[in-house]
């Protein structure tokens, strides 16, 4: 029984059952999620095979194609001249889609049980990339049907990022929430690499594949969300985080540093063995322009509009660029831009660290910024001309572009998701999500837009474009970052005011 129990091993016991379940739901989350960006990823890898030359091919016997003709071997209606154009049409389906989808996607995830709603979002999302893949295997030739397909799956994409974010934020408080959310984070580019990798592998052969996969898989883990996720500390009889809920007076006593955690833990499992568990009540969810009003909201919302503008240009054309710049096998380019979400993995988690050790979330985005810009500018113009200075290069950019979009999308979103105005209703925290990413998704669907327009006018044209976004992104945390340095100003003048007042004591 647990009277009989000395109370420092009931801690011990209760602490490890509740650090097992957040290890759990961190690793069901990266995996749901790290699905979802798989199943987005190999339609860039795919773009080099829908369209190349094909003059060192040798044609079928039976082939009606003119011997002069370099484009038998493409994928209609990709084989026509403009055919960067019309990737960038089916590129921008998805994106604008998810874009809009987006901000009615929160909304509905703080209203809706997170499990059935990551489940169906996950068993369309396979389901619709797939249907992607079948093309090749019922020979359709026309655009329409890549748009529909792409502007449906977009919409189910939109169930993802709100409801992970949110069942994380659930879980864990914010004590050192950078560097969880940024080794968390990781399952963007994980699953960029999955996806990269099993569309290599079907890429010069029957690409259908490439898609039906990765698709499958989305679908297989939706069921083995529906069945696991587990939505609420409360829910297995767990300890809730401490987000902002404590009273004032509670935060402010430096008489009880830690025991206060504990003791109520512990006297609310008492009595919840001694009475049955009473249902947990649903604070209100807040409204969209209430959500808007939280300090900090809006800046980092147009910051990472460029900043996945960025990201999502090298996400879905940098396997064409290096093809057409580098001149590689579509699997070998498909294989190499896997380097750039390398790089984005050590990115988001060295954001994070940095982050939560300076307390300065906009400034370690502000910097990483302004370093990737010059970065981006090498790579294009020195990043070709050796494997090993490419390899070193896209790690780099990897790093720098992606860590200030992991940031963002995660602590960040859930810093403000739980911001001490909202007074501990931790449920804006899926609004706030789905408008900061939302708006970020505008600058996902500009970025691969723009890049197809740009491009036939030169690659350095895409990259001063990108250069250029980057520093618009930084322009838009300067007034976070000058309140972050002010705050720091103010932490060290009372430091050192409280080191006087200890000397004089003595």
């Amino acid at each position: 029984m647990r009277s009989s129990l000395a109370p420092g091993i009931w801690l011990l016991r209760a602490f490890s059952r509740d650090s097992w379940y957040r290890g759990f739901i961190l690793l069901i989350t990266f995996l749901i999620y790290t699905c979802y960006h798989m199943s987005r990823k190999p339609i860039s890898v795919v773009k080099s095979r829908l369209h190349h030359n094909c003059s060192g091919m040798i044609q079928p016997i039976n082939d009606t194609h003119s011997l002069n003709d370099t484009t038998w071997c493409n994928w209609a209606p990709f084989d026509q001249s403009n055919y960067k154009e019309l990737l960038g049409a089916v590129d921008n389906a998805f994106l604008v889609a998810y874009a809009i989808g987006m901000f009615i996607s929160g909304i509905f995830g703080e209203r809706l049980p997170l499990r059935y709603y990551l489940t169906a979002g996950m068993l369309l999302s396979g389901l619709f990339t797939s249907l992607l893949g079948l093309a090749y295997f019922w020979n359709i030739h026309v655009l329409w049907y890549f748009v529909l397909i792409q502007i449906c799956n977009g919409l189910v994409q939109t169930t993802g990022w709100p409801s992970v974010v949110t069942c994380v934020g659930n879980w864990f408080g914010k004590g050192k929430r950078g560097l969880i959310m940024g080794v968390w984070n990781s399952h963007t580019s994980v699953g960029n690499i999955l996806g990269s990798l099993l569309a290599g592998i079907w890429v010069d052969g029957q690409w259908g594949l490439s898609f039906v996969v990765p698709g499958i898989l989305t679908a297989i883990m939706g069921l083995i969300t529906f069945f696991f996720l587990i939505e609420y500390p409360e829910d297995v009889d767990c300890s809730p985080p401490q987000h902002h809920s404590e009273p004032e007076e509670n935060q402010d006593n430096p008489e009880d540093p830690g025991n206060r955690p504990h003791s109520n833990r512990e006297s609310s499992q008492e009595s919840g063995a001694a009475c049955p568990k009473e249902p947990r009540a649903q604070p209100a969810a807040i409204s969209f322009f209430g959500a808007l009003r939280i300090p900090g909201v809006v800046e980092f919302s147009l910051c990472l509009l460029f900043a996945k503008l960025v990201s999502y240009t090298f996400l879905y054309w940098l396997p064409l660029y290096i093809f057409n710049v580098v001149h590689f096998s579509a699997k070998e380019a498909g294989d190499l831009s896997t380097l750039f979400d390398v790089g984005g993995i050590v990115g988001g988690i060295l954001a994070g660290l940095v982050s939560d050790y300076i307390n300065g979330r906009a400034t370690t985005c502000c910097v990483m910024l302004i370093l990737a810009a010059p970065m981006m500018f090498l790579y294009n113009y020195v990043g070709q001309s050796g494997l090993s200075i490419s390899i070193v290069m896209l790690l780099i950019c990897g790093a720098l572009v992606n860590g200030p979009y992991a940031l963002i999308t995660t602590a960040v979103s859930a810093d403000l998701g739980t911001h001490k105005s909202l007074k501990g209703n931790a449920k804006a925290l899926s609004t706030v999500t789905a408008i900061i990413d939302g708006t970020g998704s505008i600058g996902a669907a500009l970025g691969p837009l723009l890049a197809g327009l740009i491009s036939p006018t030169g690659w350095n044209n895409v990259f001063y474009m990108l250069i250029t976004a980057d520093i618009l992104a930084c322009l838009f945390l300067c007034r976070l970052v000058y309140k972050e340095i002010l705050a720091w100003k103010s932490s060290l003048s009372r430091d050192g005011g409280s080191s006087v007042v200890l000397t004089h004591a003595r």
